[in-house]
């Protein structure tokens, strides 16, 4: 393997080959898990989904398209909720996407074009470890240069004046202070009015996307939703009776806003820091409407920083098919969107659900330990190519390839635009894909349901009419009468 950043050497290297990988179907039998075989582990996980009246489907963020499709199917059969894990990070984000659109572009109309790239409220350097370098600040584009040597011309510089201070406090003996407060931001530097690509990061602490951005604007926690409508107002010619937003002196937004507005093209990347704090989807809201102002003077767009690698593709997969992105309910038997209350962590906190199935994710890692409790109580299947920490907990553990790594598949990047997952390596043997595991399961299901005399599939709804249906009124066809050919006379020749 070459040229993998972080997260892909965990995949490759630390995934597939890992001790922890799962070979064989387990089932819980006497407390402890022991290996059967697929149709057995298929059967019981048909019968516990069967059984249940009202089963949980959660995941799906880290599997292909393909199965995802086949899970809206599964979750329809069984009148379950199905939710994904878009609910847990950005679904504030899709919300306020519904309520305002949202605009876009995609990754490579950015690394071309973009000069000015705002990191709000996120740590690209360690969540994305290579967005900075493959698309905003240090990459080559058709119309934009690398910012890369003027980046580490700057941490040479930075390292440099730390030896110094180390040294200094040496001699002088000098304890250094914490300071719990937020540190006061200091005036936006000459190098934000260059030429170029420009790096401004947005956030409640120095991160080392920090460290790397030409300007760094510290604000206090909780406050986005302030300091975005401030510079809201600073685009929009209005004035300001404060002297501090959020911790940052006006005269700085001032600035800020200026190079906002006087860059060619510029996008603001937004992280779990705006979405789970203080306002939730109305700080995606008024961001969104930041964006859409600096548009009335240059080109801006706005994208979220998705988390799992096909996190997009289950909401566009459950957009198309149901017509709601997550937190969709099949209870009544058409799905229905209700955010807070059909999501996965509502579901098992209210105790709602009497099953769960997990597919390609790790919630026992991830949620409260009152839900992970609550999901305990009743019978969990798993479907995961590790034995992850929800595994561990699985009453029906089933084994999965790694896709994009042992098979193909498709996948939406972070900015809506569908790739083809290549397969690299073989797969261990007997071990399933994601859409054969569940097209198994799903095909089980209604074999138990075809014996207990139940519905399977869509079943055509027979309308029963208490008044005598009348024929319908047909209008007549207007009679028209053939015209009457012309008779054309053919001219004598002359002799």
């Amino acid at each position: 393997m070459k040229n993998g950043c972080a997260v892909c050497e965990a995949k490759m290297v630390h995934g597939y080959k890992s001790e922890e990988r799962i070979l064989k179907p387990m089932i819980r039998k006497n407390g402890k898990l022991e290996p059967v075989s697929m149709d057995e582990a298929v059967k019981k996980a048909a019968q516990i989904l069967t059984d249940a009246k009202y089963p949980l489907l959660f995941g799906w963020s880290s599997t292909v398209n393909e199965a995802q499709r086949i899970g809206v199917e599964l979750a329809e059969e069984l009148g379950s909720a199905l939710d994904n894990c878009c609910s847990v990070c950005h679904g504030p984000s899709v919300m306020a996407t519904q309520e305002v659109g949202i605009p876009a572009a995609t990754l490579g109309q950015i690394r071309h074009r973009a000069d000015l790239i705002v990191y709000w409220a996120c740590n690209p350097w360690t969540s994305h470890p290579r967005h900075v370098e493959r698309y905003t600040a240090f990459t080559d584009g058709r119309f934009e240069g690398s910012e890369w040597k003027s980046y580490m011309n700057k941490m040479k510089a930075s390292a440099s004046r730390k030896k110094m201070d180390i040294a200094s406090k040496r001699i002088e003996r000098e304890e250094a202070q914490i300071n719990p407060q937020v540190e006061v931001n200091g005036p936006p530097p000459q190098t934000l009015q260059k030429p170029g690509r420009k790096m401004i990061v947005v956030d409640v602490r120095k991160t080392m996307s920090a460290e790397a951005a030409d300007y760094f604007m510290q604000i206090e926690p909780n406050r986005d939703y302030d300091v975005i409508e401030a510079l809201r107002c600073i685009v929009q010619d209005q004035e300001l009776d404060v002297e501090k937003v959020g911790g940052v002196p006006v005269e700085y937004l001032r600035e800020v806003a200026d190079a906002m507005m006087k860059c060619e093209f510029g996008v603001i990347y937004f992280g779990l820091g705006m979405t789970q704090s203080l306002g939730r989807f109305r700080n995606i809201e008024v961001a969104i409407a930041l964006a859409r102002d600096l548009n009335r003077k240059t080109k801006f767009i706005i994208s979220p920083m998705r988390g799992h690698f096909n996190v997009t593709g289950a909401n566009q997969v459950f957009a198309w098919q149901t017509g709601y992105p997550y937190a969709i309910d099949f209870s009544q038997g058409y799905p229905q969107f209700n955010p807070g209350e059909n999501t996965a962590v509502d579901l098992l906190k209210r105790e709602d659900n009497d099953a769960t199935l997990v597919i390609s994710a790790d919630p026992g890692a991830h949620f409260p330990s009152v839900v992970m409790k609550n999901m305990m109580k009743h019978p969990l299947i798993t479907i995961n190519p590790d034995m992850n920490a929800i595994s561990r907990l699985g009453d029906v553990v089933f084994p999965t390839q790694w896709c994009g790594i042992e098979y193909v598949g498709t996948a939406y990047r972070m900015d809506s635009v569908p790739i083809t997952l290549k397969k690299v390596v073989e797969a261990p043997p007997g071990v399933l894909t994601d859409e054969e595991l569940l097209s198994k399961i799903l095909a089980e299901v209604r074999e138990i349901k075809k014996k207990r005399g139940l519905p399977v599939g869509l079943t055509e709804q027979k309308i029963v009419h208490t008044e005598p249906i009348e024929p319908p009124r047909v209008c007549p066809a207007p009679v028209t009468k053939p015209k009457p050919k012309k008779v054309v006379k053919k001219k004598k020749e002359a002799a």
